[in-house]
């Protein structure tokens, strides 16, 4: 039996009738770039998320990046971030000639707001903490943090779209936020694609134009920018999506449950506390032996992964930044831990205890 980390089959087959449909109408429309399906999307993502206003844009990275860009945050400052997340969000950061500053992680994966003031200097501009796996940081902690310093929060919620920390979505805590549409997200495009969302028109405002070359109008270049635009069609689709994300994410937290269950004797598993709900866009085990369980899991067919398994200081590319093994304990000792394992709506129930017996039966029945 072989059990996929993840198969898009069952809700792609769901929605179908529809995304052909949707197809079909912005075919037979004719506008292809920056039309009716973004404007739409746009609003009903904003709303879904509790802001004002939204941007779509190529994918999750450009948004960041444009969203640096549009805050005025650039060479010569300083961005406080997780070192263990993707790659996208340090890279986003140096793109525009800031630098980033990394502090540790919790045991919960978030970054450690105790650790957040210790970081910031007079070159510190913005604090960017990154929802991991689907659950939102510690964001009132770290709201008070960047009001006493008069600081920008820009949430990368790429892996937690609606998710909610004490009743608020991710997403609509900071000056603003970034989201992914990547196939692995919780709410995927067919393909690339991005949002920014914010309750403050001007920096939107600023964003659509650079999302789009920095054209004032057709004929008007107002600053020199890039193509970051969202396309019409994964809009289209994303649509459709959206009406549907929360029974997709009822799925994953009833698979989260029964992996909590059947598996907190040998592994430590996601704790989610009352005042918050995780939609575990990865789920992911805290374990001993982790390399040979993984290895063990894969010969049984059993498709786990490693998210991520270089902490992003710890990259070739992080070197000139002058950080060394050692530099975030918490986050290096995660690393060495961690396993994500196979979750998705319409995963069947007997993948699911698949995956149960195997981790069990590794550990010898816990």
């Amino acid at each position: 039996m072989r059990i996929p980390y993840v198969d898009f089959k069952p809700s792609t087959e769901s929605v179908k009738s529809s995304l052909i449909d949707a197809f079909q109408r912005v075919l037979e429309s004719g506008q292809y770039i920056l039309g009716a399906e973004v404007s739409a999307f746009e609003s009903e993502f904003a709303k879904y998320c509790g802001t004002e206003f939204a941007s779509g844009v190529a994918n999750g990275t450009c948004s960041l990046h444009m969203l640096f860009r549009a805050l005025g945050i650039g060479a010569g400052d300083e961005v406080i971030t997780a070192p263990n997340t993707f790659i996208a969000t340090a890279a986003a950061i140096t793109q525009v000639g800031a630098t980033p500053v990394f502090v540790d992680s919790g045991l919960d994966f978030n970054i450690d707001p105790n650790l957040i003031e210790p970081a910031i200097t007079p070159r510190t501009k913005a604090i960017v903490p990154v929802h991991l796996a689907g659950r939102v940081a510690h964001m009132n902690e770290i709201m008070e943090i960047s009001k006493r310093f008069d600081l920008k929060v820009i949430e990368d919620a790429a892996q937690a779209v609606g998710s909610t920390y004490y009743g608020k979505k991710a997403g609509s805590f900071g000056h603003a936020s970034s989201f992914s549409f990547h196939p692995l997200k919780n709410l995927h495009a067919f393909g690339d694609a991005g949002m920014v969302c914010s309750n403050d028109r001007s920096t939107v405002e600023k964003l659509a134009l650079l999302r789009n070359h920095g054209l004032a109008d057709r004929s008007t270049c107002s600053q020199w920018s890039l193509n970051c635009r969202l396309d019409e069609m994964q809009a289209a689709f994303l649509r459709l999506q959206l009406p549907l994300l929360d029974r997709w994410t009822e799925e994953r937290r009833e698979i989260a449950c029964f992996y909590n269950a059947n598996l907190a004797e040998c592994v430590f598993v996601p704790i989610e506390h009352s005042y918050e709900k995780h939609v575990y866009q990865t789920y992911v085990i805290r374990c001993k032996d982790r390399d040979d369980l993984k290895r063990y899991l894969n010969s049984e067919g059993i498709e786990a992964l490693i998210h991520y398994p270089t902490p992003i200081h710890l990259q070739p590319a992080a070197t000139n930044l002058g950080y060394q093994r050692g530099s975030f304990p918490i986050v290096e000792r995660l690393a060495d831990e961690i396993l994500s394992l196979p979750l998705y709506p319409g995963m069947p129930t007997e993948h699911q205890e698949r995956v149960v017996s195997a981790i069990r039966t590794f550990y010898g029945a816990c």
